[in-house]
């Protein structure tokens, strides 16, 4: 909510000499949980329902071996998002505002050069920026300091995860209420994890030409329990 009511008001402050005084022109905020628990679709709901669009930063295509390279990447990205007023999301976060090591080599020296960098571009946006990892400590302290939102995003409860499956399998599979509160009651697992045994269930069943049946949606399951290291 708070995030949503600066980006309705943000010309405000900025037309406003004593409130620009006062409050960030800029926003800064960090999404941290587990994958699947809804930090990029929030990011995209803030765009959508504020009429904004959302820039997804891709880090592979930003991050160079090249000395000074990946600074130049920034610096184009924030100038572009300026001129557009895009909020910028940062996904997987923590590879570009990871803690600052002690300098013991050259490569050490430039990294922390990018980081510092990074810091002073972030400083001086805008517009809303949206930071989204499953790794909070990794964050550095310097920009911990200039986040005006943090938000944990968690393992919905047995409750949200029973909605969230009666609404997955609602026309697709006949499974009893009981069926559904037993498996959301057995198994945490985020939203995300639960669209992923969706659809291995449905195309399980489909390469059978049959419904989606209970069986496949509990092999769906010990999948998506095997890629965190979970016990079935």
């Amino acid at each position: 909510d708070i995030i949503d009511t600066w980006l309705k008001n943000k010309n405000e402050i900025s037309q406003n000499k004593l409130l620009s005084k006062k409050i960030n022109k800029g926003y800064k905020c960090l999404f941290f949980g587990p994958p699947g628990t809804g930090k990029t679709l929030s990011a995209t709901l803030l765009g959508k329902k504020n009429n904004l669009d959302v820039y997804r930063v891709d880090l592979s295509q930003v991050v160079s071996k090249y000395i000074g390279e990946t600074e130049k990447n920034l610096g184009s990205i924030f100038d572009i998002a300026e001129n557009k007023n895009w909020i910028l999301f940062f996904d997987e976060a923590e590879s570009l505002f990871s803690k600052r090591t002690a300098v013991s080599d050259a490569k050490d020296k430039f990294a922390n050069q990018e980081t510092a960098y990074l810091l002073q571009r972030v400083e001086s946006y805008n517009g809303l920026i949206i930071l989204a990892t499953n790794l909070k400590p990794n964050i550095d302290l310097a920009f911990s300091r200039r986040l005006q939102s943090v938000i944990h995003y968690a393992i919905p409860n047995s409750k949200q995860r029973k909605i969230l499956w009666r609404n997955a399998l609602n026309g697709l599979a006949e499974i009893s209420e009981k069926e559904i509160d037993k498996i959301a009651k057995s198994y945490e697992i985020s939203g995300g994890s639960i669209k992923n045994v969706i659809q291995f269930a449905w195309l399980k069943s489909k390469s059978k030409n049959i419904r989606v049946t209970l069986e496949n949606i509990m092999i769906g399951i010990r999948r998506e329990l095997s890629k965190d290291g979970k016990s079935f």
